[in-house]
């Protein structure tokens, strides 16, 4: 998070319940604050749809639990959560403004970091 501009601030909003969340924190020790949103109102606002459970249980991803597995990974859990809730990454620069989206297509779809941080860069108008 040093590559960010100063003065940039995150929060990750989920949908998941609190026993979860709870765990979550425990495993992961995330420098940000985490909001919950159980009845998905953000996810709604921000227009985040859902996935096919094609796209979620594609064969790619399929193969890469087989891979986890075979390579010694024991700790794989099944979800607890909507897998079909597709998630999203924005920026919202100082004036409240929505400066950057991305809506994922799906569980594995998400922006490069670099990408994160030139939108971040852009909003406060850096570069």
């Amino acid at each position: 998070m040093d590559d960010f501009p100063e003065g940039t601030r995150f929060a990750l909003i989920t949908f998941t319940d609190q026993v979860h969340l709870e765990r979550y924190h425990r495993r992961v020790d995330l420098p940000f604050p985490v909001l919950r949103d159980p009845d998905r109102t953000t996810y709604r606002a921000y227009s985040l749809g859902r996935a096919t459970r094609r796209r979620v249980w594609s064969p790619a991803v399929i193969r890469r639990y087989v891979q986890l597995f075979r390579q010694g990974e024991r700790d794989l859990q099944r979800p607890t959560e909507d897998v079909l809730q597709l998630g999203g990454d924005f920026v919202i620069a100082a004036d409240g403004t929505l400066a950057y989206t991305f809506r994922s297509k799906g569980p594995d779809d998400r922006p490069a970091v670099d990408e994160l941080i030139e939108a971040a860069q852009s909003a406060i108008g850096a570069r």
